[in-house]
């Protein structure tokens, strides 16, 4: 396998955007949909998934069978497909079912590809607003109802101008919600409950930090790509690799991720 080859690149990004493009009528059918019922997947809480989670995975794992039969596939809803060519896909068909289930349209389509490792091609996808952020292989944009525009991140660099979201406000353990706590008191604005979307707001410049703990790989390999095309940093919060999930730091300036990695340790 050549990833230098122009060809398969092209390929690679033509398949995500179909599987994005498949994915989307199938979750607007059901969103918003009075009707639609939520499974919990635990059984001590709510861990919800719906039909149309199942659904579009299911048809993102049928094109990708037809077009990439020899490609591994990670995703949240069916079981890993083990593959032969080196690459593995990693879809999320809904993230952020709690908001999906709640009407409000800041959940998101994550498509993502990478060659065992980081990923290479990323996209965030928010059928119902009409917008896709997309990065990695040399580009980076967004697509949506203003037009296709370059994603840059913007260039903050300190914590007191600085804006943070997460998705939920306990934010992992204990501990991890008072590491969380200490940084939202450093910086100017904290916002909560975005899930996808925020991580495509810090890619198009919009906020500057997001800070997430308990993701799983298909939570985080697309917005890695994204934000990392567009000029950001996504890390642990020690600064190391982030693709499997775990404690998540994504930040907008170098400064800005070395200063939020500080205060999340402790120091």
């Amino acid at each position: 396998m050549d990833l230098s080859d122009q060809a398969l690149r092209a390929e690679l990004m033509a398949t995500a955007h179909a599987l994005a493009d498949a994915a989307r009528p199938v979750t607007l059918a059901h969103f918003r949909d009075m009707a639609l019922s939520a499974d919990s997947k635990l059984t001590d809480g709510f861990d919800p998934v719906t039909e149309a989670d199942r659904a579009a995975e299911t048809v993102m794992r049928d094109l990708l069978a037809r077009y990439r039969p020899f490609d591994a596939i990670l995703g949240e809803e069916q079981d890993y497909r083990p593959g032969s060519s080196g690459l593995t896909w990693v879809l999320d068909p809904i993230d952020g079912t709690r908001g999906y289930i709640s009407g409000t349209p800041t959940w998101g389509v994550l498509v993502a590809v990478n060659a065992g490792g980081a990923p290479l091609y990323g996209i965030i996808d928010q059928p119902y607003i009409g917008e896709r952020f997309a990065g990695g292989l040399g580009e980076a944009w967004l697509k949506g109802p203003r037009g296709r525009r370059p994603l840059k991140v913007r260039r903050t660099r300190s914590l007191d101008m600085a804006t943070l979201f997460t998705t939920f406000p306990e934010v992992g353990s204990d501990d991890e919600g008072a590491a969380f706590r200490r940084l939202a008191g450093r910086a100017r604005l904290t916002r909560y409950g975005m899930d996808c979307y925020a991580y495509g707001l810090l890619a198009a410049g919009q906020i500057d930090l997001v800070v997430e703990a308990g993701l799983k790989p298909y939570d985080i390999q697309a917005p890695i790509a994204v934000i990392e095309a567009a000029g950001g940093i996504v890390t642990d919060w020690r600064g190391g690799p982030a693709h499997d999930g775990g404690r998540v730091l994504a930040a907008a300036t170098p400064e800005l991720h070395a200063q939020a990695c500080e205060v999340l340790a402790g120091h």
